[in-house]
């Protein structure tokens, strides 16, 4: 029996490591995965060994934020695709709209635009550019995305809200949620005291790093046996300075990446170790109705929560005792400690929010296009 022609599929970033999570472990792995495609992914260089051999990867060589390096990677980017003329494109990245147009024009390239972030309103209403720029960077954004809409089969939009948010996707959308893919054999290893806090993903002021770090120090100046551990890339150089101080001003405090990307592994690993993930974000309109990546993640993990009152979230939580709410502009760090020692977490098994409910999406998606 002859046997099937492998569909050609590229997954290309610009600033995600060929490794990411969400366009690597979970998408890239799951197409490739099915057998049904040879998979393809461009990105920023790793932080560590690849080993899926299911996956060709491509990386750029590295280059700063703003810089000259991150135009040419989409140049880089053009050029891969050129050689290897997906019969797919899946661009999670505005920037890459160009390119995509390209293979759309040159060979007939179908376009998948995995909408990670309401990018326009992420520009408008976070410190990324200087604040007399932000509204023109932003409305150019929308723009391009506007305009690319017509050359584009599908949008996978990561958070439910973007169908609201986002009109030019109308009604060629499918959400597909960045929920947690468990690793194989994860265990978590609280401690006896349950003392052990962490703080994982994007450090900076949007992020609620820093309200994280004055909390640790409020519950720790009564109970000593409180660490925080602190786990992430910042790409803010002001926020680095204040994390760094606070760092070395106090011994119960550690930092694991700050100016370096951090694998997901190693996020993975910390989440193992702890009692108490935090999650703050200050309110912002870019915000108010995404759930985090690490909602998700403390949620399938089984991580007790210390988590802001945003009764979206707090209702997530709430059918599994899996969070304790914190006022962090106002805590009262007596009464909390006293919750995280008496409290019961985890009384029902989290339900719907691993990648095992999204991937079926994806690949039923990826099927229906071929």
């Amino acid at each position: 029996m002859q046997e099937m022609k492998k569909r050609r599929i590229v997954l290309a970033s610009v600033l995600k490591p060929v490794n990411d999570t969400r366009m690597t472990e979970k998408m890239a792995a799951t197409l490739a995965a099915s057998g049904k495609h040879e998979v393809h992914v461009i990105g920023y260089p790793s932080a560590e060994r690849i080993s899926d051999d299911r996956i060709q990867f491509h990386a750029f060589p590295a280059f700063g934020r703003i810089s000259l390096g991150r135009l040419m990677a989409r140049l880089k980017t053009l050029e891969i695709t050129l050689k290897v003329r997906p019969e797919l494109l899946i661009v999670t990245t505005h920037e890459l709209l160009g390119v995509a147009i390209a293979n759309r024009i040159l060979f007939g390239t179908k376009i998948f635009y995995d909408v990670q972030e309401n990018y326009s309103r992420n520009i408008r209403f976070t410190n990324a550019f200087p604040r007399g720029t932000r509204a023109l960077i932003a409305g150019l954004v929308r723009l391009k995305e506007r305009v690319s809409a017509g050359f584009i089969s599908q949008f996978i939009l990561a958070e439910k809200s973007y169908r609201d948010e986002l009109t030019f996707v109308k009604n060629k959308f499918t959400i597909i949620e960045n929920k947690c893919r468990v690793p194989e054999g994860f265990i978590r290893s609280g401690s006896p005291d349950r003392f052990r806090l962490v703080f994982t993903g994007t450090l900076a002021d949007s992020t609620g790093v820093l309200e994280a770090i004055q909390l640790a120090k409020m519950l720790h100046a009564i109970e000593p046996k409180i660490q925080l551990h602190i786990v992430g890339y910042c790409q803010q150089p002001d926020v680095l300075k204040l994390i760094e101080k606070e760092v070395a001003a106090n011994s119960f405090i550690t930092l694991t990446g700050g100016k370096n990307l951090v694998p997901h592994s190693i996020i993975i690993d910390a989440i193992a170790h702890a009692d108490f993930g935090i999650i703050y974000y200050p309110m912002s309109p870019h915000l108010e109705n995404k759930t985090p990546t690490k909602l998700f993640e403390y949620l399938a993990l089984r991580l007790p929560i210390l988590l802001q009152n945003h009764r979206p979230w707090t209702d997530l939580c709430a059918p599994y005792s899996a969070s304790l709410s914190v006022d962090f502009l106002h805590p009262d760090p007596n009464t909390l400690l006293d919750q995280m020692r008496s409290a019961r977490f985890f009384t029902s098994n989290p339900q719907d929010v691993t990648w095992t409910s999204e991937e079926q999406k994806l690949l039923t998606l990826v099927d229906r296009l071929f």
